[in-house]
């Protein structure tokens, strides 16, 4: 193979992709836009099924993405240094996979040429979720089929 022929998310460093790369990146699985409670003492991260009320189920998609950061201050913008210690994205999110020497999984659009694989491999999360608007306690949502 050569190296025209590897895809750019082998050959490249996250640091050398371009604002498209990065953002195909992204499978829309929408695990990112869901809430999640963090044990302070072991860091360990407790997923629940409440979304992001910019987070549009339908399509996977935030409604308004360019302002998700002033409009949502709790939104991270998911950039190489946050990526220095992605313990808090999903084990199956391409940019700590990636950050982590890991290949994205098979059912990442970016392999299988489909974004609809993500619906199918059961990835979409906000499929299974409700808005933060309905939800009241976070602790109330917890849940366990997150990864």
């Amino acid at each position: 193979m050569t190296d025209a022929d590897t895809p750019f998310w082998q050959r490249k460093t996250l640091q050398e992709l371009t604002p498209e790369e990065w953002e195909s990146l992204c499978d829309g699985c929408t695990k990112c836009c869901l809430y999640r409670l963090e044990d302070e003492d072991t860091h360990v991260i407790h997923y629940t099924n409440v979304r992001c009320y910019l987070l549009d189920p339908d399509t996977g998609r935030c409604t308004d993405y360019p302002n998700r950061s002033q409009r949502v201050p709790d939104c991270v913008t998911i950039t190489p240094a946050v990526l220095e210690n992605p313990y808090w994205l999903p084990t199956t999110c391409a940019y700590r996979r990636l950050a982590e020497g890991r290949a994205l999984p098979r059912w990442h659009p970016l392999r299988t040429g489909d974004p609809r694989t993500v619906v199918a491999a059961g990835q979409r999360a906000c499929l299974r979720s409700i808005c933060e608007d309905d939800a009241g306690p976070l602790e109330q949502h917890l849940v366990d089929w997150f990864e």
